[in-house]
């Protein structure tokens, strides 16, 4: 394996980017161009690594999807000179953004890692400085002169997962992540283990394009017992509207009453696209398979498998901006495109 390589860090903000003023106490942004002062267990890699941040970092509450193609642009502008990027991110919307990442990047084949941490990079027990070192020796992981990783990943406490199959589960814990319907592809003990089977294969015939469309027209509608006629009235009936995620109970279930049903069948047949995925943190929509699913697969709703509702968000704005018939639309979102479903 070669030992060496060139990786660029990308600072978007977040908990991970702050120190605490230890006469203040309070926490101000982190300068990375004084990286190597601040973590001195980074010369201990063999990586040269350059950094870049945003003009102005963010808490990743305020993610949109401007910012987004804000990343994925510098990414593609420095494509060409390095081996691998790792992306430092606040952790509440990070899932969303991994995932929004590995739709916009097509034959991906070099690594993208976000990572980020629960506690601030200058604090005494923090793990920042373990994810943060991690995510750098895994981006730059390489065999027969090529990435060992070739998609969009997401490292935290010990595991490198698929950043289109994670979700946050915790907002106290370190293991502030999970991947519940895909194995980790990457286990980080004593050593690395690379779980080489669950790894996405890229199309190394075809070069690397960046989608740059993303369309925000979309709602998410999280069922619960006794939900509001009027509300959903109100919301379906939006101007502009294109895309309703709905998540629904257990494999895939829903109100059987008439009223919702017909909302939902006059809301598809205005072109709007209606996505069924499961508001379980694990599993799968299966439609048809109780009767409470049965009248959403004849309508037309489109099934979401066993897609998480972060990667459903990303998918569908991605697709959305390519202006696809709701028929096209249906068979492309119920394939799987970057491992986002099985």
């Amino acid at each position: 394996m070669k030992t060496s390589a060139n990786i660029l860090l990308i600072y978007t903000g977040g908990t991970i980017g702050m120190v605490k003023d230890f006469e203040t106490g309070a926490l101000k942004a982190f300068n990375f161009d004084e990286l190597l002062q601040n973590i001195p267990e980074l010369k201990l890699l063999e990586h040269t690594i350059d950094t870049v941040s945003f003009e102005r970092p963010i808490d990743s509450s305020n993610m949109k999807p401007a910012f987004w193609l804000q990343i994925a642009e510098m990414i593609e502008e420095k494509y060409d000179q390095y081996d691998g990027f790792v992306v430092l991110h606040g952790s509440d919307t990070m899932s969303y953004s991994a995932a929004a990442l590995s739709f916009l990047f097509e034959n991906l084949s070099k690594p993208i890692i976000f990572t980020g941490s629960q506690l601030p990079i200058g604090d005494l027990r923090t793990d920042a400085k373990e994810n943060l070192i991690t995510s750098i020796q895994i981006a730059g992981l390489q065999k027969h002169n090529k990435p060992v990783i070739t998609e969009v990943g997401l490292y935290f406490e010990y595991k490198l997962y698929r950043g289109n199959r994670t979700s946050k589960i915790n907002a106290e814990h370190f293991q502030a992540f999970a991947s519940p319907n895909y194995p980790p592809l990457v286990n980080s003990g004593v050593h690395l283990a690379v779980n080489d089977n669950a790894l996405w294969k890229p199309n190394n015939r075809r070069r690397m394009k960046l989608h740059k469309g993303l369309n925000d027209d979309i709602a998410l509608i999280k069922i619960f017992p006794g939900i509001n006629r009027s509300l959903l009235e109100h919301i379906m009936s939006k101007e502009g509207l294109k895309g309703v995620i709905l998540e629904t109970y257990g494999s895939g279930n829903a109100p059987t009453e008439e009223w919702f049903v017909h909302l939902l069948k006059e809301t598809i047949s205005r072109g709007v696209v209606i996505v069924n995925v499961t508001q379980c943190i694990g599993g799968s929509v299966s439609m048809g398979q109780y009767e409470t699913s049965t009248q959403l697969k004849k309508i037309g709703v489109v099934s979401g498998k066993d897609i998480t509702t972060e990667a459903a968000v990303a998918k569908m704005m991605y697709l959305l901006a390519k202006d696809l018939s709701p028929k096209v639309f249906k068979t492309i979102f119920e394939t799987s495109l970057r491992g986002e479903m099985s």
